[in-house]
């Protein structure tokens, strides 16, 4: 008879996420794991696999998550442009109230991990396609509206604002100035005006 779990799993997984996000996958053990789980070491392996397979699972809570927290923010936009700086302005409300500077995990994970493990290569690849190709739908949206220039296709646009946002998530774990971070934003969105 297979064992039943006798935890709250979600509340598991948002413990071990606060672990990996503060010291990164490669600086966390399996002790830290189960100091913060209170689990012990054969229930973490018992109910997630390897440490890896953990990390894989937060990383897909984690996601989900801020998914949820993209799509509300995205829908509160005017217009496609307008979206686009509410989502900026949200990512830098993140960064204003990140305290401790640990900045996004899956961000920190591409810095950390990107050329280490096949599964988190492709867990970020298939993250970094989803979001480009929303950020695609937006700009086209956009440039249909008349509210972003035809200098760039929406490709490339999407691929700028990817790009951008990851360094702007970065660049905010060492600046916390809010008007720094403002004139930041401005300067991206002036790009697609």
């Amino acid at each position: 008879m297979p064992k039943v779990e006798t935890f709250d799993k979600e509340l598991v997984l948002k413990k071990a996420t606060d672990v990996f996000h503060e010291k990164g996958f490669n600086a966390t053990s399996m002790q830290d794991l189960v100091e913060a789980t209170a689990l012990n070491r054969s229930s973490i392996y018992n109910s997630f696999g390897s440490k890896l397979d953990l990390f894989l699972e937060c990383l897909k809570s984690y996601q989900d998550f801020y998914t949820i927290k993209i799509s509300e923010t995205l829908h509160k936009g005017q217009n496609a442009l307008h979206a686009i700086e509410l989502l900026f302005e949200f990512y830098l409300n993140e960064i204003i109230s990140d305290k401790e500077d640990k900045g996004c995990l899956i961000t920190n994970c591409t810095s950390e991990m990107a050329n280490q493990e096949t599964s988190i290569i492709n867990f970020l690849s298939s993250n970094q396609s989803s979001f480009i190709e929303l950020l695609e739908a937006l700009v086209s949206k956009g440039q249909k509206e008349s509210t972003i220039n035809l200098n760039r296709t929406p490709n490339e646009y999407a691929l700028y604002l990817f790009s951008s946002i990851q360094g702007f998530r970065t660049t905010g774990i060492l600046i916390s100035n809010k008007k720094d971070l403002q004139t930041i934003v401005k300067t991206i969105i002036q790009t697609l005006n």
